[in-house]
């Protein structure tokens, strides 16, 4: 079985993160091997197994309790296993599948878990599994349903990858489909027809002259978006087409509710067939909580605002504050071209010895 030293380098103990294969839906060889990491070297922490999600927890009566979650899947493998060091120094790389998203985190985590004897907090680890597929997969859903005190406390630390800045909240995200109908006919005799995707000219223009709020929230911006993500439609080269589809995605602040988000979508295309495909909530940035801004005075005190969605949502939706905090560059996230500053990986692990002191 894998073996990881938890008290190595944190960069080191990225790459041997980054070293086992954890696509989605095979998490269990890196679950396996974290938990028995942390039963050997972190005696400190009650640590128990869901799935293939482990958490381990502090139990020393503090006044406050942080949650530090990270995803162990990846998504699937590009041509870039193993890991492999580039530069020197300051400019030191590490590359490889997840090492942005998200092993640089978890290695972070995994670190302070088990050199982290006496916090000032008491702290839950939580390091999940199929976050990177559909929601319903989702490791921190089951937990919620099955451990659900395990993911109570002040504050929740996600280690999406962040460029080592604070990144608060996040942004709601829906989609819906706009329909159209009409009538076949052959194209030769296209006037006994009526043609469903000329139709979407009509909300494709909208589209077009749609001007996206910009919202100040706690001193953050968040930039919202309405964008066209795919047309679909026609029946054969030489047929009016009957149906048609225009697929939208919105990205809102988190100060919309979903309920609020999907009306204004609805209003944009009032008058036209409309139906919701799916709505996920944004999350407020919280940094008025007492954990949160202690936690920005420890990263100099700067932040940011999260542009896009994160598990920071389930958390929020909880009652609890929480922030994106964690190596690496998020517009590398996904690509062949993973890689993560070997300082970033060392700061974002001073700053949060720092905070959990």
């Amino acid at each position: 079985m894998t073996s990881l030293e938890l008290r190595a380098d944190p960069a080191d103990l990225t790459a041997a993160l980054v070293d086992v294969f954890s696509v989605s839906g095979h998490e269990a060889e890196l679950a396996d091997a974290v938990e028995a990491a942390l039963r050997a070297q972190a005696p400190h922490l009650e640590v128990v197994r869901n799935g293939d999600a482990v958490l381990a927890r502090t139990k020393l009566g503090r006044a406050s309790r942080i949650v530090l979650a990270g995803h162990l899947d990846t998504v699937p493998l590009n041509d870039n296993l193993p890991s492999r060091r580039s530069g020197e120094g300051e400019e030191e790389t590490l590359h490889g599948l997840g090492s942005v998203d998200m092993k640089g985190g978890d290695a972070v985590f995994l670190h302070l878990a088990a050199t982290l004897v006496e916090p000032r907090h008491d702290v839950t680890f939580v390091f999940y599994d199929n976050e990177e597929v559909e929601a319903t997969k989702n490791g921190l859903g089951r937990i919620e349903r099955e451990l659900p005190e395990w993911l109570s406390g002040d504050l929740a630390i996600v280690g999406e990858p962040s460029n080592g800045v604070i990144e608060a909240g996040c942004q709601g995200t829906l989609r819906v489909e706009v329909r159209e109908c009409g009538t076949r006919a052959h194209t030769a005799r296209a006037w006994m027809g009526e043609n469903a995707i000329h139709a979407l000219a009509e909300p494709l223009r909208r589209l077009a002259a749609y001007h996206p709020r910009v919202v100040d929230i706690d001193g953050l911006t968040y930039r919202e978006g309405l964008q066209a993500t795919g047309v679909s439609g026609g029946v054969a080269g030489n047929v009016v087409p009957d149906a048609a589809v225009l697929t939208v995605n919105h990205r809102f602040a988190p100060d919309r509710s979903p309920a609020q988000a999907e009306a204004h979508v609805r209003e944009v295309f009032d008058g036209h067939d409309v139906s919701l495909v799916d709505l996920s909530p944004g999350a407020l940035p919280g940094l008025s909580a007492p954990a949160a801004a202690e936690l920005v005075t420890a990263a100099g005190g700067r932040a940011a605002a999260k542009l896009g969605w994160t598990d920071v949502a389930r958390f929020a939706a909880l009652g609890m504050a929480a922030v994106n905090f964690g190596p690496g560059n998020p517009t590398l996230a996904h690509t062949r071209q993973e890689n993560v500053r070997v300082a970033e990986i060392r700061q974002v692990t001073d700053v949060l010895r720092k905070f959990l002191g």
